[in-house]
């Protein structure tokens, strides 16, 4: 579908990158002689190959090289494009040199710079590209130069002050954006860039990726196929509606429902139309009217519509409770949400999508004229596209014919404020550098300085003796504490082992007249001597 922007510039569809028609212009032999080069973007009109060209009185072809020749100003420096100049050619009579002795085509960098931003411009030209801020650097003029990236590559942008003026997201690093610019190259470096014209930011790209992602799973549930949804009636006498009640929608929906079908009864099943929680109300009221209980009755046909917004304002209608909703529904349900190039999941889950609210109430309530006037719609249609195939095949035939120097006279302008920008930056940067490697020197030599200086150093000393006296104190204590510790244990263990404290805990020890230590009473018999070991002596006596 062709448009047109505010600029002037032709779109085709919402997606497409604008396509900029210019005319078609013919450089005069005195533009052509001021030109230091002829570039692809500046086609001159040359004469027929087969044409003669009268050189120092001696009539031969004109080829190719020899028009652009006589179209450059007579210099005294080499010939860039391998001509011989005219001061070289042969004499009169002369035998003309083999044209394939002749030098090549050898070009500077400029020119082979200029041709390379050519061919850009003319076949990249206009693009949409998304990726991630780095780098932004706002310079004094209004400049703005960042770097777009991804996980595979990254490119340089600039966007110009009276382009920022207009734009509505405050750019950042680290944020995702969708820009639309010109493919150029900056010249004095050399460097392909994009010169930035909208910037907007990346939030809809989510929400579409959601969408698709819902209408593929759906979609293989079998929800969307033409085999399950059903017929309209063809005179409904009941229509329930869903949507809200003091939007737009429903009163162009009720105008042209009523003008074309006065007697047709209306039932509306008040809902939110965006929000959270919305979506669930929409599924609610749904069910409730095709259930037909209660005070709303039986209809014959269920309208679901809203008017337009954008992708976020009609998600409500994308949500999987609404889908499923409309195809549970017992009565067949047209889905009328947003403009005709609006699409919803509502739309592939109804019965029948109308593009708009409008076009819903003229779909339910048909007149006899409605197949005519319908084809004379598309007829019109049919002419309006191919009036917008001719403009565009036109728009591109004078795109190409025209030089970039009239599509964007503010060009050199543009590009010499970008030299002074990157001039700046280069001298700010130096300065700020220079300045803190002075400012670092300063610092260390002064430290050098106090480091060296003879009582510092007896400072120095006299404090790591006294730190050092304290800690072997410390570590002295320490060790006498540990062996102190450590005798204790050992005589402690010692006194436990002693036979003398175990008698003086009240124990005695009893042997007999071998001296041997009785264990039992069973290895005693009469008349056996025994002495007993107390703590403080002994006793004899015998067993009896």
């Amino acid at each position: 579908m062709a448009r047109r922007s505010k600029e002037g510039e032709l779109q085709l569809g919402f997606d497409m990158a604008p396509l900029l028609p210019r005319k078609a212009v013919a450089p005069s032999a005195a533009k052509i002689g001021d030109a230091t080069e002829i570039t692809r973007a500046e086609e001159i009109q040359l004469p027929d190959p087969n044409s003669q060209l009268q050189v120092h009185g001696t009539c031969r072809p004109a080829t190719g090289a020899a028009l652009r020749a006589a179209a450059l100003p007579q210099s005294s420096a080499p010939v860039p494009t391998g001509l011989v100049p005219s001061s070289q050619l042969p004499a009169p009579n002369s035998q003309l040199p083999d044209p394939s002795s002749q030098l090549p085509n050898v070009l500077t960098v400029a020119q082979l710079t200029r041709r390379i931003s050519s061919v850009l411009e003319e076949e990249i030209g206009s693009v949409w590209v998304e990726g991630e801020i780095s780098n932004l650097r706002r310079q004094s003029s209004g400049h703005s130069y960042f770097t777009l990236k991804d996980e595979e590559s990254q490119l340089s942008c600039v966007l110009f002050a009276r382009t920022a003026s207009g734009q509505k997201v405050a750019l950042r690093d680290g944020l995702q954006v969708q820009l639309q610019g010109q493919i150029s190259v900056y010249q004095p470096r050399g460097q392909y860039q994009l010169v930035v014209r909208v910037v907007q930011a990346k939030g809809e790209g989510l929400l579409q990726a959601r969408f698709e992602e819902l209408k593929r799973r759906l979609a293989a549930e079998g929800l969307f196929d033409q085999s399950r949804k059903r017929t309209l009636p063809r005179f409904p006498r009941r229509i329930g509606v869903v949507t809200s009640p003091t939007g737009a929608a429903i009163h162009d929906f009720l105008q042209v429902l009523h003008r074309r079908h006065p007697g047709l009864r209306v039932v509306i099943n008040p809902v939110r139309v965006q929000g959270k929680g919305a979506a669930a109300e929409i599924a609610a009221a749904i069910t409730e009217l095709a259930a037909g209980g209660g005070v709303i009755g039986p209809v014959d046909l269920i309208v679901v519509t809203r008017g337009g917004g954008s992708l976020e304002d009609l998600w409500e209608f994308n949500e999987e409770a609404v889908a499923r909703a409309i195809v549970a529904s017992s009565v067949p349900v047209v889905s009328a949400v947003g403009h005709e190039i609006d699409f919803s999941i509502a739309d592939f889950a109804a019965d029948l999508r109308a593009p708009t609210p409008s076009a819903a109430a003229e779909l339910i309530a048909a007149e006899g004229s409605e197949l005519l006037e319908r084809s004379r719609s598309l007829v019109a249609r049919i002419g309006r596209e191919a009036l917008a195939r001719t403009g565009l095949h036109h728009a591109v035939q004078q795109r190409l014919a025209s030089s970039p120097l009239f599509r964007d006279p503010l060009r050199r302008v543009e590009e010499a404020r970008q030299t002074s920008d990157r001039i700046e930056e280069f001298l700010t940067g130096t300065m700020e550098r220079r300045t803190e490697q002075v400012s670092a020197t300063i610092a260390r030599r002064a430290a050098q300085i106090a480091s060296a200086h003879p009582g510092h150093r007896l400072l120095h000393a006299g404090q790591r003796i006294s730190t050092l006296g304290e800690q072997l104190g410390i570590l002295m204590a320490h060790r006498l504490e540990r062996d102190k510790g450590r005798m204790n244990l050992v005589s402690a263990a010692l006194s436990a082992l002693n036979p003398e404290a175990t008698l003086a805990r009240g124990f005695s020890i009893t042997r007999n007249a071998e001296g041997k230590v009785v264990t039992s009473a069973s290895s005693l018999k009469t008349g056996d001597l025994l002495r007993t070991t107390l703590a403080d002596g002994e006793v004899e006596s015998d067993v009896r």
